[in-house]
């Protein structure tokens, strides 16, 4: 029995002392042969690396960013290597890295981007009723969105959001703009008894409701009344700075309106000139969308109302050989000095108003001609203003400037004395 209790005591020694080199084994070789696998987590930081709702997408990123990324994923396994040499999902994504170095072409040398743990951050904060909020959260490409300039002005004169350039005809109530966002209408009356002249005595907008930047918003303005606020009485809509209106001079005594629509990232400016009204809209072209119907400020005047230049073309022979007599050696006919010197009046006039002999000039003089009023040389002037106040540019170029005056509709006549040709065929 001595003998049988010396063993087991000696036995039990020998368990103690082997079970203290384990032990001691472990805590001294803990990072290298104790540690657990953690591909799990190479695997979360991976996939929030391109997708914080944890929907990798492989094919729509093959670029650097993905190279850098697909590094760093690889960087992560080779630092739980040891830990996890029987984990079969470790030799699963060991294998797929392989695939995706390939497939993506890219190099294992190179940057690699630090490891993501899947982001608990709040995404930036984009203001649903702030247009260029909007836009910018889609990345750098939406600096060029553009925007588009329209105007209607005197007998009337229209400029459209594709900057053509056109005098028209029409008379009676036309949409300018008409989409989910706005709506525009004018109602055009004669200007002259026995004249196809005609000229915007009123004008109506409406802002459609839009989320909860505002609700349904309508302004109206006659020639007997520029209100500085829409039909309710109040001078906003929605919610802080989304919708409002603000009233002002024009300069020369000009009245005018400027309506600002935050959340279109649309200005309108309404003025009135003497009896009549004159509108102007800058507005987002991806907000100015096409719906089939007619929109003057999209597709110009209907083509039986357009004044076009090349039928002067055809006629300029005939009207001129009626003008100047054959045996006169090229003096004016009797009743032809009247309407040169009602030009040359007309053409000093709009000098005043305006330095260059642009498409601007050129409305100002056929205006004055066709309805003899003076006040007629303002709606220019002032059409112009609102073109340097609201011009056509892209969101990149926050500041306004004056851009190139120019008709692509070849509706403005070449010069001042065509301007003469259709008052005459007006009358």
């Amino acid at each position: 029995m001595g003998r049988s209790g010396t063993l087991n005591l000696a036995k039990r020694q020998l368990w103690n002392w082997i079970c203290f080199l384990v032990v001691s084994m472990c805590l001294l070789l803990r990072p290298v042969c104790c540690q657990k696998c953690r591909i799990q987590r190479c695997n979360a930081e991976y996939v929030a690396s391109f997708s914080p709702s944890g929907g990798l997408q492989e094919e729509v990123l093959p670029d650097v960013d993905y190279c850098i990324a697909l590094r760093a994923y690889s960087l992560c396994t080779r630092r739980t290597a040891h830990g996890c040499r029987g984990d079969l999902v470790y030799h699963s994504a060991v294998f797929r890295i392989k695939e995706l170095f390939a497939q993506h072409n890219c190099s294992s040398d190179g940057p690699t981007s630090s490891a993501k743990a899947p982001s608990t951050s709040k995404p930036p904060v984009v203001d649903v009723c702030n247009y260029e909020s909007r836009v910018l959260a889609l990345g750098p490409a939406a600096q060029q969105k553009k925007y588009g300039h329209c105007g209607l002005f005197g007998d009337p004169h229209l400029r459209t959001f594709r900057d053509e350039f056109q005098t028209c005809r029409v008379e009676g109530a036309w949409p300018l703009i008409h989409n989910r966002y706005l709506s525009v209408q004018v109602t055009n009356v004669p200007v002259v008894e026995g004249s196809s002249a005609t000229a915007t005595n009123k004008i109506t907008v409406i802002f459609k409701s839009y989320h909860d930047c505002t609700e349904q918003k309508v302004y109206q303005a006659t020639t007997e009344d520029l209100p500085s606020a829409f039909q309710d009485g109040t001078r906003s809509g929605g919610k802080g700075e989304s919708l409002w209106i603000v009233e002002g001079s024009g300069g020369l005594g000009i009245r005018q309106v400027k309506i600002h629509a935050r959340y279109l990232g649309t200005s309108i400016i309404v003025r009135q000139v003497g009896r009549y009204l004159t509108f102007a809209i800058r507005m987002p072209e991806d907000l100015a969308e096409e719906n089939g119907g007619l929109q003057l400020c999209l597709h110009g005047c209907p083509r039986s109302e357009v004044i076009k230049a090349h039928v002067l073309n055809r006629q300029q022979n005939r009207l001129m050989g009626g003008w100047y007599g054959e045996d006169d050696g090229g003096e004016l006919q009797p009743g032809l000095s009247a309407h040169v010197d009602m030009l040359e009046r007309a053409t000093t006039k709009c000098r005043e108003m305006l330095q260059v002999e642009d498409v601007y000039f050129q409305s100002c003089v056929f205006d004055l001609l066709t309805t003899g009023d003076p006040e007629f040389s303002m709606a220019a002037y002032g059409a112009l203003e609102d073109l340097k106040a609201l011009p056509p540019s892209t969101l990149k170029q926050s500041s306004p400037r004056t851009p190139h005056i120019y008709s692509r509709g070849t509706i403005v006549t070449p010069s001042v004395f065509t301007a003469l040709v259709l008052m005459l065929l007006l009358n």
